[in-house]
C-alpha cells in the first residue's frame, strides 16, 4: 500500500504509494512505508483548493494574491511529498542491502520509536493535537495494528532481496487484491476501465518477475505476503475507523492520532517479534551498531517515515484527491529509475519494458478510478 510502495509506506496515511488512489486507502510508499487513511474533504468556505477558486466577494487583487499563494504551496507540498516518499524507500534499501543489515524488525521498531518521540513532542508543544490513548481505543485498534506491523515487516524483508523498481511494480498486486476485497466485502462494483488497468498490472508483475535478472524467490514471497497484508489493512481500516472514533473522548480521530496510535502499539509487538525471529543475537554481534554514521542513517529513515505522513496530509489539503492520486502514480517513475541507477541493478531490455509497462498501468488505474468516481 506504493505508493499503499506502503515507514515506506507508515502511518494511517499509507495509500499514497501503494495504489495511488487515496479513497482506496494504499501503495508501501513501498519496502517502502506505506501510510494509509481515507482522504478527507476540506470544508472551507473561503477556498476551494482543488478548483483554485476563492470566495466570490473578495477583491480581485486579494483573490489573485491568494491563488498565487495556494499554487506555490501546492507545488511546494507536492515536491516535499515526492522527495520524502522516494527517499524513504531508497534509504531503507540502502540500510538493508548496502549495509547488509539483517534485522528488519529492529529497523522498523527504531523508526516507529522515532515517530512516537517526534509526534509526542509536537503534541506536547501544542503544534498538533492528538487523542488520548485509552484502553478502550487500544482494544478497538489492536487488530488493525497487528496487520500494520506485519505489513511493515514484510515490506522490510522483501526490500532486502528485491530491487526497488520490481518492488514498486509488484505493489500493484495490492490494487487487485483491494478491488476484489471491495467487491466481496462491500459490494462495490468497478467499471471495465478499472478491471482493464488491474489486468495490465497483473501482466506487468508476471512479466517483470520472469525477466528479472536478480530474481529471488524468498523476496518475491515476502512481497506477495506484503501485498495481501496491505490490502487487508486497507479493507480492515475502513471498518475500524468509525468504531475507533466512538472510543475517543472527542468523538473524532485525526491523522496525527492515528500515526501515534499505530506507532505506539507497534513497539511492544516489535519487541516480541525481535525475540521470536532471534534478532537479539545478531544485534549483540553486529559492528554496525558501533558506527555513528549507521545510527545517523537509520535515524534519518525514521524522520523520513514520519515526514511522509505530514507531507501527504499537507499535499492533500493543498490540492485534492485527484491531484494526489495522479502524483502518487507518477512518483513511482523517478523512484524506479533512481533505484536501478543508484544500486546498479542488472536489468535487461525486456525487464525494463515490463517495469515501464507496470508504471503506465498504475497511471491508467488512477485515471480509471478518477473517471469512475466522476
Amino acid at each position: 500500500m506504493d505508493s499503499v510502495s506502503l515507514n515506506g509506506e507508515r502511518s494511517s496515511l499509507m495509500s499514497r504509494e501503494q495504489n495511488g488512489v487515496v479513497s482506496q486507502i494504499s501503495s508501501p510508499k513501498s519496502g517502502g512505508r506505506e501510510i494509509i487513511i481515507r482522504s478527507k474533504s476540506l470544508v472551507n468556505e473561503e477556498v476551494d483548493l482543488e478548483d483554485g477558486k476563492v470566495e466570490k466577494d473578495r477583491v480581485k487583487s486579494t483573490s489573485g494574491t491568494k491563488q498565487l499563494k495556494i499554487y506555490n504551496q501546492a507545488l511546494l507540498s507536492g515536491l516535499a511529498y515526492c522527495m520524502s516518499s522516494c527517499s524513504m524507500i531508497l534509504v531503507n534499501k540502502f540500510v538493508l542491502s548496502s549495509y547488509d543489515f539483517n534485522a528488519g524488525i529492529s529497523l522498523m521498531l527504531y523508526q516507529n520509536f522515532v515517530s512516537v518521540v517526534v509526534v509526542s513532542i509536537l503534541s506536547w508543544l501544542g503544534i498538533i493535537t492528538t487523542e488520548s490513548l485509552t484502553w478502550r481505543l487500544i482494544r478497538v485498534w489492536l487488530p488493525v495494528n497487528i496487520i500494520f506491523v506485519g505489513m511493515l515487516i514484510t515490506s522490510m524483508f522483501s526490500l532486502k532481496y528485491i530491487n526497488v523498481a520490481m518492488v514498486t511494480i509488484l505493489k500493484n498486486v495490492t490494487n487487485v487484491m483491494t478491488a476484489l476485497g471491495e467487491m466481496y466485502l462491500f459490494g462495490k462494483q468497478h467499471d471495465h476501465k478499472v478491471w482493464a488497468a488491474l489486468s495490465l498490472m497483473i501482466v506487468s508483475a508476471v512479466s517483470g518477475g520472469i525477466t528479472d535478472l536478480s530474481f529471488h524467490a524468498i523476496g518475491y514471497t515476502w512481497q506477495i505476503i506484503n501485498c495481501f497484508l496491505t490490502a487487508s489493512y486497507s479493507l480492515t481500516l475502513r471498518r475500524v475507523m468509525d468504531t475507533a472514533k466512538l472510543a475517543t473522548k472527542s468523538g473524532n480521530l485525526n491523522e496525527f492520532s492515528m500515526v501515534l496510535l499505530n506507532n505506539v502499539l507497534s513497539l511492544p509487538l516489535g519487541v516480541i517479534l525481535i525475540f521470536v525471529f532471534n534478532e537479539v543475537d545478531y544485534l549483540s554481534q553486529t559492528p554496525l551498531l558501533r558506527m555513528p554514521m549507521f545510527w545517523l542513517v537509520i535515524t534519518l529513515s525514521g524522520f523520513l517515515g514520519l515526514s511522509i505522513s505530514f507531507t501527504s496530509m499537507w499535499f492533500l489539503h493543498q490540492t485534492g484527491a485527484t491531484t494526489y492520486s495522479l502524483v502518487g502514480s507518477l512518483n513511482k517513475i523517478p523512484l524506479s529509475v533512481a533505484g536501478i541507477l543508484l544500486f546498479k541493478v542488472p536489468t535487461s531490455l525486456e525487464n525494463f519494458l515490463s517495469i515501464l509497462f507496470g508504471l503506465l498501468a498504475g497511471i491508467f488505474f488512477a485515471n480509471a478510478k478518477i473517471t469512475q468516481k466522476s
